[in-house]
């Protein structure tokens, strides 16, 4: 038997071990990397300094959790498949994810929809009578296309103060260095001649660029292909945006019935006890739903994003004598609990991620759904056999249980911490010393015990519980 085909016998065979279990395999072919690597923000909501959530695995932790682990070795970088964030509450998880996805939101909206004095959507941190006058920060370095990319911004709510944009491509012999695709200031636009073309040079030189557009999108807009791979890699993220709007999006892609076939297998993985699901799609919304996602969701009809879809799963019915006799029927809304409603919204945009090497971030995974089924999805990702796209999964938690679970390297960790005046910093667990964190601690009991700091400062409670009573 040649090499390939006893490898693809191999899998095969992997394939359905996996799939007696329940579990989703995915069998992939080879394409072109989509990773993220770092991303950074500043003066953003809680985060008054720099930020910066690094996905590069770190050399203390070398051979522990392997499969943990992505090489991209023409990049000579070692990337971790994922990162959970925990922190007490109020201290800034949430709002990392918001910045990952209100970055990508400008980027893909800033041209099409900008006009001279719209306000530019950042929030600086309005804590400090200084940083509320001073702009917002954001930058990205990421894999698209088999080219490492670096790009951001500074802006204020009125316009672009500053834009850069750089790659690397390994392909070419100038890979020592990073080569700048434009530098954009009060200034001017310092540009490349690739970049600076056709009607986008002649936009540069007239001064056309609104101050209040990002030039990536602009660009973009008349296909350039750095800036539309940018756009591209920011359309490839994945988030849990929204219950109802998830429920649609996994409900719309059940029309394939091989998709649907995956869902309903995670969902019996889940121990649900739903042996089917069924789809009804319709135009028109319920009367009573909220305007703020009423308005979402027309909008996303008009661009063919969303359908509005009733869904009902099936529910074996038993006899007396506890055997099956009949299908019931029950709401996924009506009658299905919280966390059956959460994971089914969750399965769409998991099988995507898996199936194309996208990015998942998930703002409180935990929320609703058990510890053990939480542990089972980031499984999925840290699977060689699952996950041959190198998907990547970031979300926050304020399930310790994962700690203590031996699923993360110590790079992996990651915490939120806000101090007296309402800043909030972020630290990996992976920028202790290696004295003061060792591979071998119970980091669940220590993170508790308030050893890596990321939790609440609850001594007032102590003192209200040992009040005398009146």
């Amino acid at each position: 038997m040649l090499k390939q085909e006893r490898k693809e016998a191999i899998y095969k065979l992997l394939c359905a071990i996996f799939q007696n279990k329940a579990f989703i395999c995915i069998i992939t072919g080879k394409k072109p990397i989509i990773m993220l690597i770092t991303f950074s923000l500043r003066n953003y909501k809680t985060f008054r300094e720099k930020a910066e959530l690094s996905l590069i695995a770190s050399n203390y932790d070398k051979d522990t959790l392997l499969d943990n682990i992505i090489d991209v070795p023409k990049f000579g970088l070692r990337l971790i498949r994922s990162a959970v964030v925990y922190g007490a509450n109020a201290s800034g998880k949430s709002k990392l994810i918001e910045a990952l996805s209100d970055f990508g939101q400008f980027i893909r909206n800033s041209s099409k929809e900008s006009t001279a004095g719209d306000a530019v959507p950042v929030e600086p941190f309005r804590l400090s009578t200084v940083s509320v006058e001073e702009p917002t920060e954001f930058e990205i370095v990421f894999i698209h296309k088999d080219i490492l990319y670096r790009y951001g911004f500074e802006a204020t709510s009125e316009r672009v103060l500053a834009e850069w944009f750089y790659y690397r491509n390994p392909k070419d012999v100038r890979t020592a260095k990073e080569t700048q695709v434009f530098y954009r200031d009060t200034e001017g636009i310092d540009a490349n001649r690739s970049f600076s073309v056709g009607v986008i040079k002649e936009a540069i030189k007239t001064n056309q660029i609104l101050e209040n557009v990002l030039l990536v999108s602009f660009a973009a807009k008349y296909n350039n292909e750095h800036a539309r791979n940018v756009l591209e890699w920011f359309g490839t993220l994945r988030g849990l945006s929204g219950l109802q709007l998830s429920q649609a999006y996994t409900a719309r892609r059940s029309k394939d019935s091989d998709f649907k076939k995956r869902v309903l297998k995670l969902l019996q993985a889940a121990d649900l006890s739903i042996v089917d699901y069924a789809v009804e799609e319709s135009d028109e919304l319920p009367s009573d739903m909220p305007e703020p996602l009423r308005e979402t969701l027309k909008q996303q009809f008009k661009e063919k994003k969303a359908v509005w879809a009733s869904i009902n799963t099936v529910h074996k019915q038993y006899n007396e004598l506890r055997l099956p006799v009949d299908d019931a029927m029950f709401s996924m809304v009506d009658d299905e609990s919280a966390g059956t409603q959460k994971f089914f919204a969750l399965t769409g945009p998991l099988l995507d991620v898996l199936d194309n090497g996208y990015v998942l971030f998930v703002d409180e995974l935990d929320s609703k759904l058990h510890p053990n089924l939480v542990c089972k999805i980031v499984e999925m990702f840290h699977s060689p056999v699952l996950n041959q796209k190198q998907a990547q999964l970031i979300f926050n938690t304020h399930d310790t249980n994962l700690l203590a679970s031996g699923h993360f390297r110590r790079d992996q960790i990651w915490f939120t911490e806000k101090d007296r005046y309402g800043a909030v910093t972020l630290y990996s667990l992976g920028d202790f010393k290696t004295d003061t964190v060792k591979k071998g601690d119970d980091f669940e009991r220590k993170y508790l015990d308030g050893r890596y700091a990321g939790v609440p400062h609850l001594n007032y409670f102590n003192q209200l519980l040992h009040q005398p009573t009146e």
